[in-house]
Parts: C-alpha cells; structure tokens; sequence
C-alpha cells in the first residue's frame, strides 16, 4: 500500500527538542527557506496539533504535528 504524502503525517526526526516552528518548517521541507517559514506563520497558514500557531518562535515538542498547505509533518526524535 502506497502512502499518501498529502494527507498522511510523516515523522521527521530531529536530534534534539525543543525545536523552533520555523526551524522545522524548513527543516520538514515544509518550506524552502526560514523567511518563507516566518511568511507562512505570520499569515495564519500554519497549524500546530490542529490549532492556528502565529508564533514564530513556538517551541516544539516530540509529537506535535505541524501542517501547512496539505502536508503535516511530526516531530521525532532520535
């Protein structure tokens, strides 16, 4: 069974937490660049765990999901 990138959260692991929204973002491959993470945040299209996150500097945990544009990503660490 084929998994589907758009809708199935994918692990990205990380080697150590807290980790930055946007560092991740960019990290995740959510975004190209960490000014089009901060872009992305500040203009409301990115979710942490389901809820609206406009919080630049947010820290992040292992486990919380992060979405933007169809895709979720979810911390994990080594």
């Amino acid at each position: 069974m084929s998994s589907d990138s758009s809708s199935a959260p994918q692990p990205v692991t990380v080697r150590a937490v807290p980790i930055e929204l946007c560092q991740f973002l960019k990290f995740g491959g959510l975004t190209d660049s960490g000014g089009a993470a901060k872009q992305a945040v500040a203009e409301g299209l990115v979710t942490v765990n389901g809820t609206l996150e406009k919080r630049k500097s947010r820290q992040l945990l292992a486990g919380d999901q992060v979405a933007l544009a169809g895709r979720t990503i979810v911390v994990h660490l080594d």
